[in-house]
């Protein structure tokens, strides 16, 4: 996986091609497409047929019609903002990695009974940042984390140098791979 992982909003299919592309041209071979929009599916069955050495996945997947809608579409991966155990069932089944966001002991102890060891922390700066996430390493040394959320260019080094940090999520990385792909 990569360590960078863009959150992408495709609000119209015609711009994922000037997304993704850009993406690619910043180096950045990962995009998790969201579920807020009617486009999601199709976005991705778009990415992943015209950009197949990229990594991706479908974010803020909430239920388990989504996992289904994103698993067909080719997704290579399924992020969700909290932990549903239907969508951890399916991605289980289908050998397809599942990242659901956990801030609470009680959340990642009910990930870790379903299988999951990296989760999603978000959003980081409202739940307290590294700080809380290396205060849950205490007791959950095999928990690895992917915050997002208040994550940018300011503190990206910080959160990567953590050995605990699976990845590091945030649409800050979509918005600056625009800019680049403009000069």
């Amino acid at each position: 996986m990569d360590k960078l992982i863009p959150v992408v909003v495709i609000k119209e299919l015609s711009e994922t091609d000037k997304i993704l592309s850009a993406l690619k041209k910043s180096d950045i071979m990962c995009a998790e497409i969201t579920f807020r929009t009617a486009c999601a599916a199709e976005a991705i069955a778009y990415g992943v047929k015209n950009y197949p050495d990229m990594n991706i996945g479908a974010g803020t997947v909430i239920n388990a019609e989504q996992c289904e809608q994103a698993l067909a579409a080719g997704a290579k991966f399924i992020v969700s903002p909290g932990l549903s155990p239907a969508v951890a069932k399916i991605c289980k089944l289908r050998g397809v990695p599942y990242f659901p966001g956990c801030v609470t002991p009680t959340e990642i102890m009910q990930a870790l009974e379903l299988g999951i060891t990296t989760v999603k922390f978000f959003p980081a700066n409202v739940y307290g940042g590294l700080k809380a996430m290396k205060a849950l390493a205490g007791p959950f040394p095999q928990i690895k984390f992917i915050p997002t959320g208040g994550v940018n260019r300011d503190n990206l080094d910080e959160f990567l140098a953590w050995e605990k940090i699976y990845a590091v999520g945030g649409s800050f990385m979509v918005e600056e791979a625009l800019k680049n792909a403009e000069k």
